[in-house]
């Protein structure tokens, strides 16, 4: 059989092998660092067999799916010390996820920071033995079977629904602890050698509010104990920048029992929404899209039209109206496509470009909450492009070069995903293949790298999205590009072309922030609160040393103000260094001051959230360095 390795080479074996085994012929050293490998395009353990011509890659830590087989391991290794310490506990889920893992027990009482530690230690002692890991298959009866001697009432679920949908049951053991697992998993326990548990929390089974509560034990692993210190160091960071934690001191936005999933902003943090979307609106009226509004419920004719009834509505908020069925909008798409059927085009209108903020709600399940990152409802800064097949390339180049500067005008780097055919999907097999190879080499021609995310498309066509990186590391996936053939064909959309004829134009679904909601939550923990001037609720705080300097210091405000400026005065009859310590906590890019000499020289003294203390300046001078800072976006 022949094995065609990621640089292009070959090797030839006679006989079947493992996966492991080809590994070692390769390299040793390899064989070490490696996690998992992926045949064939898919992600396989190293203890799968070998026996035909493949394409074969080997995964290590520093790949993404080899770093999923390393954690999912180490979640293993903390569901067996669980066992061991906690017979009575119920297995249910450990999955990998970024950065880490989790696992959710059914327990009595929830684990307290001290189990952790009960739980770390046991860990280490696991590892220690390293025991082997074995993978064995079973038929479902058995496997039911199995698992109630055990007492796993979730694993019989699991196993019962698997078997419904045709899957193989496998397990993997680990001395004692057998656990029902699809894989893959690392050659050896023993490669795991630095790990932590970071966090327990409650989280209800399947993430359902009806189900019951379980105790959810997040964890980290690697393999050196270095990167685990790095980790945590950026951890601790991350806490400090949790945007939960600072929308509530920065009074930017809050999410109240009355509405789970449904952001309230503040006045504060609606100045920073109200930035977001003027420079949204700038950008766009310079790129050529007109804006529109779209109502916010439509009849479910419209929605079974478009798919979304068939393929998206467990996401959907439904009602019903004069006894018709009602959907609240979970996107924006079938509504641009009934204005742009308002009219007949001609090949002359398009490219059509059209921009909408639209208020969108989907249900997402209570587990799933997370602050802004994920809601119910949010604002989307959708357009759609309505364009002939000849101009697909140029438009797909032009949204990626919008996205661009947006993404630079915050200092975010990035990197680009082609999500391809999904399962779940509409449309001839020809049109998925035109639309996937217009994206790919549009990306190509501007010399943009990418990765493939196979089956990851819209259920209407492929896309592109965007995955930025912020300051610690993380990345986030914000803007998208979908194209899609079917939604056109679906509503019958026409343009006369320049032969006279009706064609059927292609459209082009795009984001750029993708949420403004989200976006804020990103922005907020990427600036750790300190936002860039331009978008700072408070731009210049005004700090009157004493009270005799207070008409003074509303002179200036008023000064500011007729400029644009954003400021507040702090008027308490607090010491001054109370009130600079105060305007920090705030994160205020600009404080002034103003005294007696200030008063007596027409000055103004300058305290910078990044140099403190940078002297007196004229307030002619100050309000044009402020002017040109907000003018440039500066960061």
């Amino acid at each position: 059989m022949k094995i065609t390795l990621k640089d292009g080479s070959s090797r030839e074996f006679e006989a079947a092998l493992t996966a492991a085994d080809i590994t070692k012929d390769i390299s040793q050293g390899l064989y070490r660092s490696a996690c998992a490998c992926r045949i064939n395009g898919e992600v396989k353990d190293l203890r799968s067999v070998v026996d035909g011509d493949c394409t074969f890659e080997v995964l290590t830590f520093d790949d993404e799916d080899g770093r999923k087989a390393f954690n999912h391991t180490a979640s293993h290794i903390m569901a067996q010390a669980v066992k061991r310490l906690y017979p009575e506990a119920k297995l249910t889920i450990g999955p990998a996820i970024d950065n880490g893992f989790y696992y959710d027990f059914d327990v009595e009482t929830p684990f307290s920071p001290e189990d952790l530690e009960k739980i770390e230690a046991e860990m280490k002692k696991i590892v220690k033995e390293n025991p082997e890991i074995e993978r064995f298959e079973l038929p479902s009866s058995e496997a039911v079977e199995l698992m109630q001697g055990k007492n796993e009432p979730y694993k019989v679920e699991l196993i019962k629904e698997h078997s419904e949908k045709g899957e193989k049951i496998s397990f993997y053991k680990q001395g004692e602890f057998t656990e029902l697992c699809a894989g893959p998993h690392i050659p050896e326990i023993k490669a795991v050698k630095a790990f932590k548990l970071t966090n327990c929390t409650g989280a209800y089974w399947r993430g359902d509010a009806k189900n019951k509560m379980l105790c959810r034990v997040y964890g980290t692993a690697f393999p050196k104990a270095s990167m685990l210190e790095e980790h945590l160091a950026m951890l601790e960071e991350a806490k400090k920048r949790d945007h939960r934690k600072l929308g509530k001191e920065l009074e930017l936005f809050t999410i109240m029992d009355e509405g789970p999933g449904f952001p309230f902003f503040l006045p504060k943090g609606m100045i920073l929404k109200n930035n977001l979307v003027d420079y949204w609106r700038e950008i766009h009226t310079k790129a050529g899209y007109y804006q529109i509004q779209t109502p916010m419920m439509l009849n479910r004719a419209l929605w079974e039209r478009s798919g979304h009834w068939d393929h998206y509505k467990e996401n959907m908020y439904t009602t019903v109206i004069d006894e018709d069925d009602f959907a609240i909008k979970p996107m924006n798409c079938p509504g641009g496509i009934l204005v742009y059927k308002t009219k007949m085009h001609s090949y002359r209108d398009l490219p059509l470009r059209m921009g909408e903020l639209g208020l969108v709600h989907r249900h997402e399940l209570s587990g799933a909450l997370h602050g802004l990152m994920r809601v119910r409802c949010f604002t989307q800064d959708d357009a759609h492009i309505f364009m002939t097949r000849e101009q697909i390339k140029d438009e797909i180049k032009g949204v990626v070069r919008l996205i661009d500067s947006v993404y630079s005008t915050f200092g975010f780097e990035y990197h680009i995903e082609l999500s391809t055919k999904p399962e779940d999907s509409m449309g001839a097999q020809e049109d998925w293949d035109i639309a996937t190879d217009a994206l790919r080499d549009a990306i190509t021609e501007l010399g943009y790298d990418y990765e493939v995310n196979e089956g990851d498309g819209a259920f209407y066509g492929p896309k592109l999205d965007f995955h930025l990186t912020d300051c610690l590391g993380r990345t986030w996936q914000c803007g998208t590009i979908q194209l899609d053939f079917q939604l056109p064909e679906r509503f019958e959309l026409e343009y006369t072309g320049a032969d006279g004829e009706k064609h059927r134009p292609i459209m082009i679904h795009r984001v750029v922030f993708g949420s403004i909601e989200r976006f804020i939550g990103i922005l907020t923990e990427h600036f750790a609160g300190a936002f860039p001037l331009w978008l700072a609720p408070v731009q210049v705080k005004l700090l009157p040393i004493a009270d005799r300097h207070i008409d003074y210091v509303n002179e200036i405000k008023n000064a500011l103000e007729a400029k644009g400026i954003r400021c507040e005065i702090d008027d308490r009859s607090e010491k001054i260094g109370f009130k600079i310590r105060s305007a920090q906590l705030e994160k205020v890019p600009y404080m002034l001051l103003a005294g007696d000499k200030d008063i007596e020289n027409k000055t103004v003294s300058v305290r910078s959230r990044k140099n403190g203390d940078e002297g007196a300046f004229s307030l002619d001078e100050f309000i044009a360095r402020a002017i040109s800072e907000i003018e440039s976006k500066a960061l």
